[in-house]
């Protein structure tokens, strides 16, 4: 398992890491406005992905990346919550598991101690019918950018506020999605690795 959060680490290390080729003109103009690319770093593609791109491939990364940003900070919250003693009340299934019985962290899914196959299945399950049914992106619903998953519902809500709010307002969630898939990626690696996180505690 250590083996596979470092190789982690390692790949998100390298978006830091400096472009071997320089980015095309293309792609700079296309996309240095796009929302996201902000000060101080401006348009930042190291890896070159978005190299002769169109705008149907850049939505389709905006999109995946807002999705990962939203799990991101779920998942970071959900860490931060249950080391803090936050848990559910009750039993997790008829034999009298409680939910507060179950380690934190990876240690709930993989170890000794870890949640019964049958219910991590039933937990997997769950996601993966969200992703396919729920969770996306349909079309005929006015949907107004990447990342958009009302499909028809919460309108009032949104429409509400100006066009200059809304931009704000997704930015900032694109901001703390990608603090948190650093986060969430960090609390993994120092589980591993042991000792104890100010806040969070002892990993």
């Amino acid at each position: 398992m250590k083996s596979v959060i470092f190789a982690a680490a390692l790949a998100s290390a390298a978006a830091f890491a400096p472009a071997p080729v320089a980015q095309t003109a293309t792609a700079l103009s296309a996309f240095e406005s796009e929302l996201g690319a902000q000060p101080p770093i401006g348009f930042w593609d190291p890896l070159g992905l978005l190299d002769e791109a169109g705008q149907g491939r850049f939505d389709r990364l905006r999109y995946v990346e807002v999705k990962h940003g939203r799990i991101a900070q779920l998942a970071f919250l959900g860490n931060i919550v249950t080391r803090a003693g936050g848990h559910f009340g009750g039993n997790i299934d008829s034999a009298g598991h409680a939910f507060d019985s179950y380690p934190n962290g990876w240690a709930a899914i993989y170890g000794a101690d870890a949640i019964p196959v049958k219910g991590a299945v039933q937990i997997f399950s769950f996601i993966g019918l969200l992703e396919i049914a729920v969770m996306k992106d349909m079309d005929g619903f006015g949907n107004e950018f990447p990342g958009d998953l009302r499909n028809g519902t919460f309108k009032s809500a949104w429409d509400k506020f100006d066009e200059e709010t809304k931009v704000q307002k997704r930015a900032i969630e694109l901001n703390n999605g990608r603090a948190a898939m650093m986060g969430i990626l960090g609390l993994m690696v120092h589980e591993e690795l042991g000792g104890t996180l100010p806040v969070v505690g002892d990993m």
